[in-house]
């Protein structure tokens, strides 16, 4: 079987991200893993942490081979300023995008077969002026994607959103039937394509405090989230809800399904994040490529200090490879 090649972006360089690169490095990999970085931000972070690292120059004309312990390929993307491990620089905003520009290319060229995303530092960005709510939002941007899906998973826990960074203030309105069933359909079509669920079980959550009270507190479950499931109930879709989110992550209700969907960002991933932080995986789901990422932050209180895990990004690393041989089953 030919050798898969999967894109790995460092995110703010300031940060965690080429910590956790380096030390990956540092293990044999069945795929070739291609960084997209500044070469000398990965030379120095090694240096560093007291890591042996071996560059190389990736070549796309060249057939991938397996990644071996202490040598990583490098698709080179210049820094706008230099780096200090902890320490932001505005500058490097454009840098950061740069990457994921150029690695979103070579997964939508069939360079790559998937993208695995360290954390960027969304406040940074701002601060140069650059509109920027995500790598979520922005990978749908280029892509030309209208509608994406973001997922967190565990070994026994997935939770997807309806909506994503949106100031609460701001959910209500954005929970339309539109949006309702089209999440519903990505979420079953990419369940089934790479995740091999036949028939995926996915339970609802609703927006209000216990699902409204029938109306009482709040009548978008009547109005808007109930009509959805039932219209792709008829369909055949293995679909349970609107139900209550304070007891949708009971035992009971998780023993019978494969993904709950919570309406916004905080309604479920704080129990999915204390359930398996730092080995929890973000997939973007409904993307034209493959797309997985680490659960946590940039932490630069622990950059260039030894101290960063690497667990979350082995944890993408390996959902991406399992996602992308089920697209090529």
């Amino acid at each position: 079987m030919k050798t898969l090649r999967i894109a790995l972006t460092p995110g703010e360089p300031a940060g965690i991200g080429a910590d956790i690169c380096v030390q990956l490095a540092q293990s044999d990999w069945t795929e070739e893993l291609v960084v997209f970085a500044a070469p000398e931000l990965l030379a120095e972070r090694a240096d560093l942490l007291g890591l042996p690292l071996k560059i190389e120059t990736y070549q796309a004309n060249q057939a991938p081979r397996p990644q071996q312990a202490g040598q990583l390929k490098i698709y080179p993307v210049a820094l706008r300023a230099p780096v200090q491990a902890g320490v932001l620089q505005v500058a490097n905003a454009d840098y950061v995008l740069d990457t994921l520009r150029h690695a979103c290319r070579a997964c939508m060229q069939g360079e790559c077969a998937a993208l695995v995303t360290a954390p960027v530092h969304k406040g940074i960005i701002n601060q140069a002026g650059i509109a920027f709510s995500g790598h979520t939002e922005f990978l749908a941007e280029q892509t030309g994607t209208p509608l994406v899906v973001m997922m967190l998973a565990t070994q026994s826990l997935r939770v997807a959103l309806v909506t994503t960074h949106l100031p609460l203030a701001e959910v209500p309105k954005a929970i339309t039937a539109e949006r309702v069933e089209r999440v519903i359909r990505i979420l079953q079509q990419d369940l089934r394509e790479h995740f091999g669920l036949a028939q995926p079980r996915i339970l609802v959550c609703g927006l209000n405090p216990h699902a409204g009270e029938d109306g009482h507190l709040g009548r978008e479950e009547i109005e808007i989230i109930q009509p959805v499931i039932h219209r792709l109930q008829a369909e055949g879709m293995a679909l349970r809800g609107a139900v209550p989110a304070d007891t949708a992550f009971t035992q009971a209700a998780l023993a019978q399904t494969d993904v709950v969907l919570s309406m916004y960002h905080d309604q479920g991933l704080p129990v999915l994040k204390h359930q398996g932080f730092g080995e929890a995986v973000n997939v973007t789901l409904g993307l034209p490529i493959i797309r997985t990422s680490v659960d946590h932050g940039t932490a630069l209180e622990l950059a260039g200090t030894g101290a960063a895990r690497s667990g979350s990004l082995r944890q993408a690393l390996q959902l991406a490879r399992t996602m992308a041989l089920a697209k090529r089953a």
